[in-house]
């Protein structure tokens, strides 16, 4: 069997499942407390209370124009811009589980997973990241227009990436993922600083 593929169709198949499902649950205008302050200043690009969050806003004002000029239905598309952001994360999340999993299961003496070693594998994959699309906190913030949808999708990308660099840390060319999850930490103080929390993983793994 193709690992990589069967990695590529299940990750996405999971991201599907949530993104749609964070769609279709969406607040349909603005939750009782930041959300609206949110909604507000992305629509309007203005400022947004400390330490601010200009990324976010940037991006959510892109969703925003999928309202077409009804006003009354700018907070939805941002809570579903959320929901997009809580999806890929869905993705992303996988793909950091299969790749843990890869490590505790061993390969066959042809270097090759048997099929039970790649159920294993793809099992934990979907259980992780499907529970924790459904998991109550997480999809709270994936239905309405705040910070931590986005800054869950960068942790997750940056925590990705930190296992990307890992598997080709010996190899040339392998600085490349370093700049890339600095690249992407860097971004994400522009949506919110919980992203500089894995920068202990990112020492654990170098070390």
């Amino acid at each position: 069997m193709n690992y990589t593929k069967i990695n590529n169709v299940l990750g996405w198949a999971c991201a599907i499942i949530a993104t749609v499902t964070y769609m279709l649950t969406a607040e349909r205008s603005t939750s009782w407390w930041d959300c609206g302050e949110f909604i507000a200043s992305a629509y309007k690009m203005q400022v947004v209370h400390q330490p601010g969050a200009p990324l976010f806003l940037m991006i959510q004002n892109i969703f925003s124009n999928l309202a077409g000029g009804d006003v009354t239905r700018i907070a939805f598309w941002m809570n579903v811009g959320s929901g997009v952001c809580s999806g890929i994360t869905i993705l992303f999340l996988f793909w950091t589980i299969t790749a843990l999993a890869r490590k505790v299961v061993t390969k066959s003496v042809d270097g090759t997973y048997s099929s039970a070693d790649l159920i294993k594998i793809f099992g934990s994959g979907l259980v992780g990241a499907l529970a924790y699309a459904f998991s109550d906190t997480f999809w709270f913030s994936a239905v309405e227009s705040e910070v931590y949808a986005m800054s869950s999708l960068c942790t997750a990308v940056v925590f990705w990436g930190i296992l990307k660099w890992e598997n080709h840390a010996d190899e040339p060319g392998a600085d490349r993922w370093l700049i890339f999850i600095g690249y992407v930490m860097g971004l994400s103080i522009g949506v919110h600083l919980l992203n500089l929390l894995v920068i202990p993983a990112i020492a654990v793994v170098i070390y």
